[in-house]
């Protein structure tokens, strides 16, 4: 199964009544176990969990902290890019140049990078 192939199949169990916009999310660690996690609405708006952020939770809970490569798939007119606090995450747990494929359940992809989706991102180097 690719990464995306599991992003694609976890998203079936992401939890949105209220919205109806499931997205699923899987990251290959640096250790080559595959971590996935999906979004999580919640009534009181505001307070519900990002696919990516779930699969970043999956990775830590599992051992893993590094993130080699990760897919992200929604059912959306086109590929929809991490919101800015998720890219924030995806930042602390992989490097720059670490693959982000973004999809749609329709079958359109774009590759990315994390640097490309936040340039000048903040780092623990800037807390020194």
């Amino acid at each position: 199964m690719t990464l995306l192939e599991a992003a694609a199949e976890v998203r079936e169990r992401a939890y949105a009544p209220y919205s109806n916009f499931k997205v699923g999310a899987a990251i290959r660690a640096e250790s080559g176990r595959v971590y996935q996690g999906v979004n999580v609405e919640n009534a009181a708006y505001p307070e519900g969990t990002c696919a990516e952020a779930g699969a970043i939770a999956a990775m830590i809970a599992g051992g893993d902290t590094r993130i080699a490569e990760i897919a992200v798939i929604a059912d959306a007119p086109r590929p929809v890019p991490p919101c800015g606090g998720c890219r924030q995450k995806l930042a602390e747990f992989g490097a720059g140049d670490v693959k982000v494929t973004l999809a749609t359940t329709r079958g359109a992809v774009q590759e990315t990078s994390i640097a490309e989706l936040l340039p000048g991102a903040f780092t623990d180097k800037d807390m020194a």
